[in-house]
C-alpha cells in the first residue's frame, strides 16, 4: 500500500481498482453463500425451486431498486461515502442472515441483503470516471468486474470449507460477512485524492457533487437507452449461471461435492473474459480508434459469442456442459465490461453513477421476470428451454447496442460531445 494516503503517486489509481476488485470479490462471495448452500438448506428447509425462486426474486426486487437509489445516492454523497455505507450495510445483513427463520425470513434477509449490494457497480463504475482516463477505463472496469467470476468461483470451496469444518450451514454466512468489515477498514484509509486522472484533466474522486442531470432528462438520450439494453439483456443469463448452476448440475444427475471443478470453470472463463474485454478494448483506444468503435469491437463478439451456451441442453455429458458454459461465460464477461464502461465513456462524473444505477434496474428487472419463470419451468419441464433462450436473448441486446451507442457523450448540461 502506499506509505501516505495524503500523497498519492503516480499510479495509485490502480490501488483503487485494486480495492474495488476486492469489493466486489467479497460481495460475490457473500451473494453466492445461499447459492451454494442451495440443495442443503432447500432439503432441510422442505423448499421446491419455485420456493427458492421467491427467496432469489427478493434479492432481486431490492438490487433492482436499489441500483438506481444508490446510483443517486453514491453521486450525492461521493464515491468513498456512498461505498462505504453500502459495503457495513450488507456485511452486517450477510452475517445476520443465519438468524432467518422459514421461507417468509428468508426473503427478508436476502432483500436487505440485495439493497445493501446494489451500489458496488454504480460506485465502482463511478469511480474509474474519476480516477481513470478513458483509454484505461475499459480495462479498470474488467478488472473490478472480474472480481464477480472471482467470487463466485471462491465461493463453493469457502463455504463448503466452512460448512465442513463448523458442522454447521450458518457459519459459513457469519465468516463470509465479516470479510467487508477488513475491506471497510482498507477503503476508509487509502481512497483519497485528490488525484489527475491524465495529463490535464484533474479530478476529486470520492467527493459529493450533485448530479446536474435529471433522470427523465437522462432516458431522452439514446446514449442512455444503449447503456440500458447492454445490461439489461445480457445479465439475466449471468445471474442464471450464477444463481442456478449448482441445482442444474443436480438436475442432471452430478453431486456438487464431484463436480466442483466443473463449478469453477464457469466463474474462472468469466474471469478471462473480463480482462480480455477490458484488455482488448483499451488496446484499440490506444491504437487510435475511437472509443465508440473500441468498445463495439468487443461487446458485439461478446453478445453473439452467449449463443455457444445452447449445445449444453442437449447432453449429458459434463464436459460439454463445462465447457459449453465456460465459453458462453468468457463471452459475456467480456461484453459486460464494456457495458459496465459505457456509463463512464458516455455521461460525465456528475451522472455516472445514476446511469449506471438505471442500467443495473433495468438488468434487475429481467433478472426478476426470468428467475420467477426459470423456478416455474424448471420444475414443470426442466431446464433445457431455459438454457436456450439464455443463449439467444443477447443478440437483441447486440442489435440496440449497435442502433443506440453513438459517437458522442452527455455532459452534466444535456451538450452532446464527441468521443
Amino acid at each position: 500500500m502506499p506509505a501516505s494516503p495524503a500523497a498519492p503517486g503516480r499510479h495509485y489509481r490502480w490501488w483503487i481498482v485494486s480495492l474495488l476488485f476486492l469489493s466486489t470479490v467479497i460481495n460475490y462471495i457473500d451473494r453466492q453463500t445461499l447459492s451454494v448452500l442451495a440443495p442443503l438448506i432447500k432439503t432441510e428447509q422442505g423448499w421446491n425451486n419455485q420456493d427458492f425462486g421467491l427467496i432469489v426474486i427478493s434479492f432481486r426486487i431490492a438490487y433492482t431498486i436499489g441500483q438506481s437509489l444508490s446510483g443517486r445516492m453514491v453521486d450525492r454523497l461521493g464515491t468513498r461515502r456512498g461505498l462505504s455505507l453500502a459495503v457495513a450495510w450488507y456485511s452486517i445483513v450477510a452475517m445476520a442472515t443465519p438468524l432467518a427463520t422459514g421461507l417468509r425470513g428468508f426473503c427478508a434477509f436476502r432483500f436487505l441483503l440485495g439493497l445493501g449490494e446494489s451500489a458496488n457497480w454504480p460506485a465502482a463504475t463511478k469511480a474509474v470516471s474519476e480516477w481513470f482516463p478513458k483509454r484505461e477505463r475499459a480495462l479498470a472496469v474488467g478488472i473490478f468486474d472480474s472480481g464477480s467470476s472471482i467470487g463466485a468461483a471462491l465461493a463453493p470451496a469457502i463455504v463448503l470449507g466452512i460448512t465442513a469444518w463448523s458442522g454447521n450451514w450458518r457459519w459459513a454466512f457469519v465468516v463470509t460477512g465479516s470479510l467487508g468489515f477488513l475491506w471497510l477498514w482498507a477503503w476508509r484509509r487509502y481512497a483519497v485524492g485528490p488525484v489527475r486522472v491524465d495529463d490535464a484533466e484533474p479530478s476529486t474522486p470520492g467527493s459529493p457533487a450533485t448530479p446536474r442531470t435529471p433522470w427523465r432528462k437522462l432516458l431522452t438520450y439514446p446514449q442512455t437507452w444503449g447503456a440500458i439494453a447492454a445490461r439489461a439483456l445480457c445479465d439475466p443469463v449471468w445471474f442464471f449461471i450464477t444463481d442456478w448452476f449448482a441445482i442444474y448440475l443436480t438436475s442432471k444427475g452430478f453431486k456438487l461435492e464431484e463436480s466442483l471443478l466443473a463449478f469453477w470453470v464457469p466463474f474462472l472463463c468469466a474471469d478471462l473474459g473480463n480482462y480480455a474485454g477490458g484488455g482488448l478494448s483499451s488496446y484499440f483506444v490506444h491504437r487510435g480508434w475511437s472509443v465508440e468503435w473500441a468498445r463495439k469491437a468487443v461487446f458485439v463478439p461478446g453478445g453473439l459469442g452467449m449463443a455457444l451456451l445452447i449445445p449444453a441442453a442437449y447432453t449429458n455429458d459434463l464436459l460439454v456442459i463445462t465447457t459449453c458454459f465456460g465459453v458462453a461465460t468468457f463471452c459475456y464477461a467480456a461484453g459486460s465490461t464494456i457495458a459496465n464502461t459505457l456509463p463512464a465513456d458516455l455521461f460525465e462524473s456528475t451522472s455516472v453513477a445514476s446511469v449506471s444505477g438505471l442500467s443495473g434496474t433495468a438488468a434487475g428487472l429481467g433478472t426478476i421476470l426470468s428467475t420467477y419463470i426459470i423456478g416455474y419451468v424448471a420444475d414443470h419441464y426442466g431446464f433445457q428451454s431455459i438454457v436456450i433462450a439464455a443463449s439467444t436473448i443477447p443478440l437483441l441486446s447486440v442489435a440496440l447496442v449497435l442502433a443506440l451507442v453513438r459517437n458522442s457523450a452527455v455532459s452534466g448540461k444535456g451538450t452532446v460531445v464527441r468521443v
